[in-house]
């Protein structure tokens, strides 16, 4: 195993039980909460990649689950 591409320490690593992979899984969230997960638990741990970036992906992943979301309502009320 390569803990560096299979449980990087920046997304909590392999001995963290909140390492983001386990959150995202066990919490169920799908491809865009689980992204908001991700760059969240990263933020400012990533090196060469400054957090503000992180959180910026992170708020552009919860716009994107909002318009999922709200695209999703519509189907349903008509």
């Amino acid at each position: 195993m390569n803990k560096d591409i299979e449980h990087p320490d920046y997304y909590g690593g392999f001995d963290n039980p909140y390492e983001a992979i386990k959150v995202i899984r066990s919490w169920n969230l799908g491809f865009e909460l689980g992204n908001v997960i991700k760059y969240i638990s990263r933020n400012g741990k990533k090196e060469g990649e400054a957090a503000v970036k992180d959180l910026r992906k992170a708020m552009k992943y919860i716009e994107f689950e909002i318009e999922r979301r709200e695209k999703n309502e519509k189907l349903l009320d008509r």
